[in-house]
C-alpha cells in the first residue's frame, strides 16, 4: 500500500503545475507576444512549439485556439509534457492577429526580436535547457531565429522542413552553417507535401557543417487523411504522433 501511495505522490508532483497558463510577453514597442504554457513541476528542458501554417492560431485568454490546434506540435502538446518537459506555444504577435498572419513574417527582424523577447522571459521563470521546435512553416521561424539570435537557444529541433518555397527561403536556402547548437531534424519519408520532399533533405544535412551535434530521424509508418500539405497526412506524422514526440524529446534531454 505504501509503495502505490508514493507513485500517486510521484505522479500528483510531476504533473502539479500542468493546468495550461494563458501569459502576454511585451516584445516591441506597443505589441506582445501571447503565450501558452504547459509544463510539469521541474521540467527537463523548455521546448517552444511553432505552428505551421500562416501560424496565426489566434489564442484566447482561457487558452483556446481559434485556429490550429489539429497541427502536429500543437495537438501533442500533452505528450511533451507527459515526457517531462515545459511546453510554451507561441501565436502570432499581436500586430499580426489577421490574415496575413506569419505569412511573410517570420524571416523579419521583428518576428526574431519577438521570439528573443520570449526566450528573455522564459530564461527567468526556469533555468532549464531552452530549445525551439517547429513544423512545416514553423520550421521557417526557428532556423530564422536561431540564425538571427542564437543566444540563450540551447538547440532546435525541424520537423516537416520546408525544403522549397518559391516565394521565402526555404530552411535548406538558409545560412544553417552558422548554427552551433544540436539540430535535430525529423522527416516522414512518405512526407506528399511538395514543399517537403524526403528527397531533398540531405539540402539541411549537409549545411549543418559547425554544430555541436545534429541528427536526422525518419519516421515511417502511420496514415494520411486530405492535403498532403496538412497536418492528418504523412506531413503531420498521423498516427505516429507518439513515436515521434517520444524521439524528439529524447533528444533534447540527452543533447
Amino acid at each position: 500500500m505504501r509503495f502505490f501511495t508514493v507513485l500517486i505522490l510521484l505522479a500528483f508532483a510531476l504533473f502539479a503545475d500542468v493546468s495550461p497558463r494563458v501569459i502576454d510577453i511585451p516584445t516591441r514597442s506597443g505589441v506582445s507576444e501571447r503565450l501558452l504554457i504547459l509544463s510539469p513541476e521541474n521540467p527537463k528542458a523548455v521546448v517552444v512549439l511553432f505552428a505551421g501554417g500562416h501560424g496565426g492560431i489566434q489564442l484566447s485568454s482561457e487558452g483556446k485556439f481559434g485556429w490550429g490546434e489539429g497541427n502536429f506540435l500543437m495537438r501533442t502538446r500533452e505528450l511533451f509534457v507527459k515526457q517531462g518537459l515545459m511546453v510554451v506555444i507561441v501565436d502570432a504577435p499581436s500586430d499580426r492577429q489577421h490574415e496575413p498572419y506569419l505569412n511573410g513574417f517570420r524571416q523579419t527582424q521583428e518576428h526574431a526580436q519577438d521570439i528573443a523577447a520570449v526566450i528573455s522571459w522564459l530564461k527567468t521563470q526556469t533555468t532549464a535547457p531552452l530549445w525551439l521546435v517547429g513544423t512545416s512553416r514553423g520550421t521557417q521561424s526557428v532556423a530564422y531565429v536561431a540564425i538571427e539570435n542564437p543566444t540563450d537557444i540551447h538547440g532546435i529541433v525541424l520537423t516537416s522542413s520546408i525544403l522549397y518555397d518559391a516565394k521565402s527561403n526555404a530552411v535548406s536556402e538558409m545560412k544553417l552553417e552558422k548554427l552551433r547548437m544540436p539540430v535535430l531534424v525529423v522527416h516522414h519519408k512518405n512526407d506528399g507535401c511538395s514543399h517537403c520532399s524526403f528527397d531533398l533533405i540531405p539540402s539541411v544535412m549537409h549545411k549543418l557543417t559547425t554544430t555541436a551535434s545534429k541528427e536526422m530521424v525518419a519516421i515511417e509508418g502511420g496514415q494520411t487523411k486530405g492535403d498532403p500539405c496538412n497536418a492528418f497526412g504523412y506531413h503531420g506524422y498521423n498516427g505516429v504522433e507518439e513515436e515521434v514526440v517520444s524521439k524528439i524529446s529524447e533528444w533534447v534531454v540527452t543533447h
